[in-house]
């Protein structure tokens, strides 16, 4: 059984910060560029003012939105197989999301991806174990920009069975890439009973959906396709200066975002998440690796265990430019605060440069920091008969290394990592191949991409999204679309 053992905040004052919340909505406001919202928020009686094109949200609206939300979310593969049962504790880790670079191991620099490079990253996260979903990762540099959104979409569904964390960013790409979905999946009612793809939906801070977000909000409550909420206040920039001030921006906002997507189709499927930081006034950066921002996420997502809903967190990254100690000491802090937070969707592994690049060999390694968090929290279990060993002829030579109990629980006790961790001590290390963990993560990246391949998708399917991808594609101007290896 997973567990959460760290509460960031405890419920008197996870209800002190929803009362403000609440507060804020009703008084306050949100500013809506979407009509259709509006729409809905007027005729479940919400106050809308047209001129400002802002909603004030009663107390009782939300709540009774909250407990329409479902607190149970099951997300499946490609086979049509449960991937993912998002409630309570059970924490998942996908890479995180959106990257506009690739660091390029041979030369240490970042450069803009391409295809192949989506290819990869999508293959290799397939292999990765602790990583139980893949994501719309990396953003093609050789496609129009104006389909980027669906490219990767396009590219993730032929190259990996796992279930994909998404998102659009332009108008027209929600129907494209929900058409996809449905031809993997078979029919519009299949994709609905067994959801293969989650959609991220994200404010603008303070108080704001655009037109684009709030309209993903309610096409997916409409598909039954799970939205996750990504609220991003930026401490002393675009939210108060504290953090239980951001940790109020926050549930604001996802709290408005629940009620327009109950009100587009009650149930619908959606999860309390988010991306927030605590802006570094000295750099102007925003920081995902600083332990404060750590903090708001395991916060808010008690806040968000506390309304009964799915939690997501943007966590188990870094910040750092290279695979160095800060790489790994932000991303193993991250991962384990995720982990112990009991937090459903961890988004992260791999990411780099305040989440503005991936990196194949950062993803191998945080593949293991995932499978030691994931150990982590199954606790220590009470084994049968667990001093057995201890009664033997200890002291005549009997070992425990090779006793009955130790055979029948080495397994579940430990985890193993792959090679990518280096245990063996400094005289094996220094006769083999004396190699850092990064080179080690580059080696298995090779070796991986050389030697393992997905399964193939179905041709037929595969030619379906080829031609709903080049559909879209022809519209810019772009005739063929580039070569997969």
């Amino acid at each position: 059984m997973q567990r959460s053992l760290l509460e960031m905040i405890d419920n008197h004052k996870v209800e002190r910060i929803l009362d403000e919340a609440y507060s804020v909505l009703e008084k306050v406001g949100v500013l809506i560029e979407n009509e259709a919202a509006l729409h809905l928020l007027e005729s479940a009686d919400a106050k809308v003012d047209r001129k400002n094109r802002k909603a004030y949200f009663p107390r009782r609206l939300i709540e009774s939105c909250i407990k329409s939300a479902p607190k149970s979310i099951t997300v499946f593969d490609r086979y049509g197989e449960v991937a993912m049962l998002l409630e309570g504790n059970n924490i998942h880790f996908d890479p995180g999301s959106a990257a506009l670079n690739i660091l390029d191991w041979e030369t240490q620099r970042q450069r803009k991806p391409i295809t192949q490079d989506l290819v990869d990253f999508s293959r290799l996260t397939h292999h990765l174990q602790n990583l139980v979903a893949q994501s719309t990762g990396i953003i093609s540099s050789d496609v129009p920009e104006e389909i980027g959104d669906r490219y990767r979409l396009f590219i993730a569904l032929q190259h990996s069975t796992k279930p994909i964390i998404t998102g659009t960013f332009a108008h027209d790409a929600f129907d494209s890439m929900k058409e996809m979905l449905i031809a993997v999946r078979g029919s519009v009612e299949n994709l609905r009973q067994k959801p293969l793809a989650i959609f991220d939906c994200c404010p603008s801070p303070p108080l704001k959906w655009s037109n684009l977000t709030c309209q993903n909000l309610i096409d997916c409550a409409r598909a039954g396709i799970p939205a996750e909420l990504v609220s991003m206040p930026l401490t002393g920039a675009t939210a108060p200066g504290t953090l239980a001030g951001a940790l109020v921006q926050h549930a604001a906002e996802s709290l408005s975002g629940v009620v327009i997507h109950q009100l587009a189709k009650s149930g619908s499927p959606i999860i309390w998440g988010g991306s927030p930081a605590a802006f570094d006034m000295r750099h102007g950066t925003t920081p995902m690796g600083a332990i404060e921002t750590m903090m708001i996420d395991a916060a808010y997502a008690k806040i968000g265990k506390y309304l009964e809903l799915p939690t997501h967190a943007y966590m188990a990254l870094s910040d750092a430019k290279l695979l160095d100690s800060q790489a790994g000491l932000e991303t193993g802090i991250g991962a384990v605060i995720a982990a112990l937070s009991g937090i459903n969707v961890i988004s992260g592994p791999g990411m780099l440069d305040f989440e503005s690049c991936q990196s194949l060999e950062k993803l191998v390694i945080d593949n293991e920091i995932c499978g030691m968090a994931l150990r982590l929290v199954k606790g220590i279990e009470l084994r049968d008969n667990m001093s057995d060993d201890l009664f033997g002829d200890i002291y005549d030579g009997e070992h425990f290394l090779t006793s009955p109990g130790t055979l029948k629980w080495l397994r579940d006790e430990f985890y193993f990592p792959s090679e990518v961790i280096d245990r063996a001590n400094y005289q094996t290390w220094l006769a083999t191949d004396r190699k850092t963990a990064g080179e080690r993560a580059h080696q298995k990246v090779n070796q991986i991409l050389q030697e393992i391949v997905p399964p193939a998708l179905d041709h037929t399917i595969k030619n379906e999204l080829e031609k709903i991808m080049l559909k879209d594609a022809r519209k810019f101007g772009m005739e063929k679309l580039p070569k997969q290896d």
